[in-house]
């Protein structure tokens, strides 16, 4: 729903047309043997061709001196790889893990920007299947990692923080270890961007409506209210998207790294 879609204002014998879980369905833009592509789908899509897109522009030519482009998609490029890789994983260990995590960041990054584009507002990842595929992608890496790196004993022993020092503890931690590592950790890890993305565009969406809604009469007055909180709200909303894409990749190489270290 946006404000625009409806004539409804205060004084004018209508209630507040509030947002709600229907102002996150959409209605399919075509069908094709029973699958219907939405306006979400179509976001996520043009998500992967901008990342696609900006990195082919900025690399696809690189010189020794750089050009504006470069320097960004270098500068973008360096603080993922220097601040999250190295910093989690190590130079050594965590190179090869650069493009990967890098792809993740600026795909989570541009999928929560589109909510403060014009004609599109629209968080993809305030749609749960998003962060939970993405989830998926960084739970088989991980767990597949772990097995490779400390072959099926030693990688038991890393989810369960097996310890046979812990004594009579030892069976009630490794309940709670499998637990927590194999089933609320990945749940924990596409909830927290999904939570995140949702709330913040519900709240765009209520102060954006408001802002229709009371613009008549005396409300004028707190129609300019509601406008402000709105700009407000999108300016830390820019901050929230890319926070929560920073987190994302964070974890997943926090992740990572649990999967590479030596079970002690």
């Amino acid at each position: 729903m946006l404000a625009f879609e409806t004539d409804c204002h205060i004084f004018s014998g209508c209630g507040f047309p509030a947002p709600g879980l229907h102002s996150f369905v959409f209605q399919p833009l075509f069908t094709i043997n029973g699958f219907e592509f939405n306006k979400v789908m179509l976001l996520a899509l043009l998500s992967t061709v901008v990342v696609v897109c900006f990195f082919w522009a900025a690399f696809g030519k690189a010189k020794v001196v750089p050009g504006k482009l470069q320097m960004i998609g270098e500068a973008g490029y360096d603080f993922v790889r220097r601040g999250i890789v190295y910093d989690a994983l190590g130079k050594k260990e965590g190179e090869k893990y650069v493009p990967f995590i890098v792809s993740l960041f600026f795909f989570v990054w541009i999928m929560n920007l589109w909510s403060i584009v014009p004609i599109a507002q629209f968080p993809v990842t305030s749609i749960i299947a998003f962060p939970a595929g993405l989830a998926a992608i960084v739970y088989i890496t991980w767990v597949t990692l772990t097995f490779k790196r400390h072959g099926f004993v030693g990688a038991l022993k890393n989810f369960s923080g097996y310890d046979k020092s812990l004594g009579a503890v030892l069976p009630m931690l490794v309940v709670i270890e499998l637990l927590s590592n194999l089933i609320i950790r990945p749940f924990t890890h596409a909830v927290r961007l999904f939570a995140n993305m949702f709330a913040g565009h519900l709240l765009l969406l209520m102060f954006t409506i408001a802002s229709w809604y009371l613009l008549n009469g005396f409300g004028v007055v707190y129609a300019g209210a509601s406008f402000i909180m709105t700009i407000l709200l999108t300016a830390f909303e820019l901050f929230i998207q890319a926070v929560q894409a920073y987190v994302f990749v964070l974890l997943t190489a926090n992740y990572l790294q649990g999967a590479l270290a030596e079970h002690h």
